[in-house]
């Protein structure tokens, strides 16, 4: 009954509570006097058992000390009892000096059994708690059973992890080593577990039969991380991670707060640094206007330019719903800062006058955009009535009303297009670059490639279908991809705005390419499943105009370097503004013809690279005619 899922009763803790002090008293007379206590001493018992008694039970019953539940006992139930048990003992001496001084010159409890009683209550009190909840955790969950878990990081975050374990789920879990690369801290102990070198991972997962690897360490090199989670994967051991200190609830990190490795952690690169002092005299006291502001790296950006103190900060998408969210995000975040929301659509030349003869930006983010390359393939018109038509409304603007900066968000889908969606930025990239001379206003563009966590990615898909319980299709075995972090994304985008002189293209460092079926297979695993017998993978095909892998460069293009390592500029062909805005206008006005092969044979007139691949429109390479769809 003691260790049921009922808690002990409170008068049984109490009672016991008082019958250790009781043991205490008697243990204090006999250490004393050394198992042989006088008779004169003896006689003094009824008046110091009673008011040891009296005290302790008062001190008790006001404390409440009884009133814990014995079997979650924790260090604060432990300090708290030394306070009661100290401020008992401080009154026993305060009763002897008034006894002494102003009653008949004796002590009521000598003061070396009030020292001996004070030690022996607590040692006992305390004892009889963890004696309590040990065997309570040990008959309710043998330690043969509990999950056995290892924390990589033996510094501050790993300890608050062990003892997050310890005080939520220590009914569940055992903590058999912590790991770590600081050789100083190898065979040392944390509270009982001791500290191995990092060499030693894959052994202790196999020896102890580990099932989690926590993460414990803050900022920890991404490579490092990949090699954890490429041992922890061999041996099936789920990892786990602490998140950043900044979202612990109220300074203090809860076991809930433990969560997944995500697959976007394992494809992160090292921090890139950018010119920070550099992008605040750019931004600061500036109205900068954000289109698609809603999106992946519309919100980020506004995010992130919000840090650097604009005058005023104009977000503008079409995404009612998707706005509301970002507005209440950015009101509790950036308290005092000037946001503009605006629900309009870039297609809308009359409203995106009203936009920027109202609101006078200086500078201008351009990401909105379709981008899904499958849906524009079928919808070639509207790829350019948004990406092209879109585009040139927003960049006439500019130099109409005599903007800075205008930076345009490109893809490395522009390259060497093979689909509609690719062609139609190409489009967009030339127009602006042409237009660069016209004004003031220094046009530049950004070209990277994949982001991770963006909407419609592949990893954003292969979650869902995880979390369906399969299948995951991949379109292709030997199809790759470059990705980048959102963030990191946004950084060098802010720093290419910064650095760009006008007319130029940057294209982003993307590190190494990702097969996207091992990708997938990660993700998987990094469920706790296993590929084929838990969720199966299927192969679908290429889409209409996919590539196995992209590129960054046209061909008859190279890159020069700029002063930052990860940041490079593309050396691209120019065009004749007259003749390029002649063709853009052509193109647009096909739009009410929705002749989609027209719209496409157009398109591959102004970007001669344009070769479709996997789709409809390969005839028009191969110069057949055109039909209505």
């Amino acid at each position: 009954m003691l260790f049921s899922n009922h808690n002990m009763p409170r008068w049984l803790i109490f009672l016991i509570d008082m019958a250790i002090v009781l043991f205490s008293v008697i243990v204090a007379y006999l250490l004393r006097f050394n198992f042989h206590v006088p008779e004169v001493e003896m006689r003094q018992w009824p008046l110091v058992f009673t008011t040891v008694l009296t005290v302790r039970a008062l001190s008790f019953i006001i404390s409440k000390t009884y009133a814990g539940i014995i079997r979650y006992t924790s260090t604060e139930d432990a300090i708290r009892i030394f306070l009661v048990i100290l401020a008992g003992s401080v009154l026993f001496g305060i009763l002897n000096l008034l006894s002494f001084y102003f009653i008949n010159e004796k002590y009521v409890v000598p003061f070396s059994i009030i020292i001996i009683e004070f030690i022996t209550v607590i040692f006992a009190m305390v004892t009889f708690r963890i004696v309590v909840k040990i065997a309570y955790l040990e008959i309710t969950n043998p330690s043969g059973s509990r999950t056995r878990v290892l924390i990589f990081g033996a510094g501050e975050a790993g300890l608050i992890a062990k003892r997050a374990l310890d005080r939520d789920a220590g009914s569940r879990y055992k903590v058999v080593a912590f790991v770590d690369d600081d050789r100083s801290k190898w065979g040392k102990k944390i509270e009982g577990t001791t500290i191995q070198p990092f060499d030693k991972l894959e052994s202790l997962i196999e020896e102890h039969k580990v099932e989690n690897v926590i993460i414990a360490v803050q900022k920890l090199r991404p490579g490092k991380k990949q090699e954890i989670v490429d041992v922890c994967l061999k041996h099936n051991a789920r990892v786990l991670t602490v998140p950043p200190v900044s979202t612990w609830i109220n300074g203090e990190l809860s076991f809930n707060q433990i969560r997944k490795v995500k697959i976007e952690d394992l494809l992160e690169r090292d921090e890139i640094q950018i010119s920070y002092e550099k992008i605040s005299q750019d931004l600061r006291d500036k109205v900068v206007l954000v289109t698609g502001a809603s999106g992946s790296i519309g919100s980020e950006l506004v995010r992130q330019i919000a840090r650097f103190d604009p005058q005023r900060i104009i977000l503008i998408d079409q995404a009612e719903s998707a706005m509301f969210d970002l507005e209440i995000e950015l009101l509790d975040r950036f308290k005092g800062q000037n946001f503009e929301i605006a629900i309009a659509d870039i297609r809308n030349a009359s409203r995106m006058e009203n936009a920027f003869r109202t609101f006078k930006p200086e500078i201008v983010f351009h990401t909105a955009a379709y981008k899904h390359v499958p849906m524009m393939e079928n919808n070639p018109s509207e790829a350019i009535q948004t990406n092209v038509r879109g585009t040139r409304i927003l960049a006439d603007l500019a130099v109409k009303y005599g903007v800075e900066k205008f930076i345009m968000v490109s893809t490395d889908k522009a390259v060497n297009p093979t689909n509609v969606m690719g062609a139609s930025k190409r489009i967009a990239e030339i127009y602006t670059q042409s237009l660069n001379q016209e004004g003031k206003t220094k046009f530049i563009t950004t070209r990277f490639g994949n982001v991770l966590g963006s909407n419609g990615s592949a990893v954003n898909l292969f979650r869902t279908q995880i979390e369906g319980g399969g299948p995951v299709t991949v379109t292709h075995p030997e199809i790759i991809r470059y990705f980048m972090t959102i963030p990191e994304a946004c950084r060098l985008v802010l720093e290419a705005a910064t650095m760009g002189k006008g007319g130029e293209i940057y294209l982003f460092d993307m590190g190494k390419p990702v097969k996207i079926l091992d990708l997938a297979e990660r993700m998987i695993r990094l469920s706790g499943l296993e590929v084929g017998r838990d969720i199966e993978i299927r192969f679908t095909g290429l889409r209409p105009g996919e590539k196995l892998f992209e590129e960054l460069l046209n061909d008859g293009e190279n890159v020069i370097g700029t002063d930052h390592a990860h940041i490079m500029i593309g050396k691209v062909r120019t065009y004749d503004l007259a003749d390029i805005m002649q063709k853009i206008s052509a193109l647009e006005q096909m739009f009410d013809e929705q002749d989609n092969f027209a719209i496409v044979k157009k398109m591959k007139e102004i970007v001669p690279e344009f070769i479709s691949q996997n789709s409809v429109y390969e005839k028009l390479d191969k110069h057949e005619g055109s039909s209505k769809v």
